[in-house]
């Protein structure tokens, strides 16, 4: 497993490091065909690259023009697979902040919530990858108060940290009628304005 994750992990810097390349040979091409379009001679810098980049260029259709990135990859099968996220806590949490995690199940879709124990980090991360989880949410307190959010997602990353402030949580509420019952219907998105190829993976 752990020479696997080395290998995978190579492979995706490997894939990462493509990136920069492949956005400056669309450079190039984007120029020789604003040049052709208009009618101007070819840059300087480019007549010795003109007959293959024209090659490469009457070879495109719309889905290779633009270079692809890593984030395109990783969201490539959004809309094919439901995330798969697990929720767990810091040790030793209190009970505000597993009262805490149990409601932020009903927040993310497909959610499963773990108590931590004395699991550390890292055979957590193992144990989702194994079980094929896109993200790990971990939720930190200071003296009982739910303080932050790490949110990583597998198998790569990104990881990301997020500060929370006068968090009060259903059972803080007194007046409980008033809000009603936990709706467990999955949130929907709506994305207005998003020009990228992601914009559609991610509305759901």
């Amino acid at each position: 497993m752990l020479r696997r994750n080395i290998r995978l992990r190579r492979e995706y810097l490997y894939r990462k490091s493509l990136e920069g390349k492949e956005r400056l040979l669309y450079e190039k091409k984007r120029k020789i065909k604003e040049a052709l379009q208009e009618g101007k001679p070819i840059p300087t810098e480019l007549r010795n690259e003109e007959a293959a980049l024209r090659q490469e260029i009457d070879l495109e259709d719309e889905n290779t023009a633009i270079p692809r990135s890593h984030i395109d990859d990783e969201y490539a099968n959004a809309t094919e697979r439901d995330p798969k996220i697990l929720l767990t806590t810091s040790r030793d949490p209190s009970a505000p902040l597993t009262q805490f995690v149990k409601e932020l199940k009903f927040v993310f879709p497909n959610a499963q919530r773990m108590n931590r124990g004395g699991q550390v980090i890292s055979e957590i991360i193992e144990t989702c990858r194994a079980h094929e989880f896109t993200d790990v949410v971990l939720v930190h307190e200071h003296r009982g108060v739910p303080d932050g959010l790490i949110i990583c997602h597998l198998p790569f990353g990104p990881t990301a940290y997020f500060g929370l402030l006068n968090v009060v949580t259903r059972h803080d509420i007194k007046d409980r009628k008033s809000i009603g019952t936990m709706p467990e219907a999955y949130p929907h998105l709506i994305l207005d304005n998003f020009k990228s190829k992601v914009k559609g993976q991610q509305t759901f």
